[in-house]
């Protein structure tokens, strides 16, 4: 069987490791973005050209935040306190709103990218 302490460090080891994902997620996201901004910006001097490095950024940046509510759900998974768990609720929710503003913003560019490409660029010019 195994005893409370056991199962606080566990615990804590994979708290460190979901939050490292999360980071990583995050920074690799924000290194690609940056990349993909810069080729965009050369190649492309269109500010409609960025919107799908936006929504590629925004992906990353909503998957991370979901790492990251992970990892706090697994912290507060052993013997949680009323605080940690007023603490937990206050943060989910702030992701959660976090991440709804964010796919709200993914759908609204997909749908105009979607849009612009069935109008095609001879409508944009009339």
């Amino acid at each position: 069987m195994v005893n409370e302490r056991t199962l606080h460090e566990v615990v804590g080891v994979l708290v460190t490791l979901v939050e490292g994902a999360a980071a990583l997620i995050i920074f690799s996201g924000a290194v690609l973005g940056f990349f993909r901004f810069c080729v965009v910006a050369v190649r492309d001097r269109r500010i409609e050209a960025l919107v799908p490095v936006r929504l590629g950024l925004a992906r990353m940046l909503a998957m991370g935040l979901e790492f990251q509510l992970a990892a706090d759900l697994l912290r507060t998974s052993v013997a949680p306190s009323f605080e940690a768990i007023g603490q937990l609720a206050a943060v989910a929710a702030i992701r959660t709103a976090l991440n709804y503003f964010l796919d709200k913003e993914i759908r609204m560019e997909r749908d105009e990218i979607e849009q612009s490409s069935r109008t095609g660029p001879a409508a944009e010019s009339s």
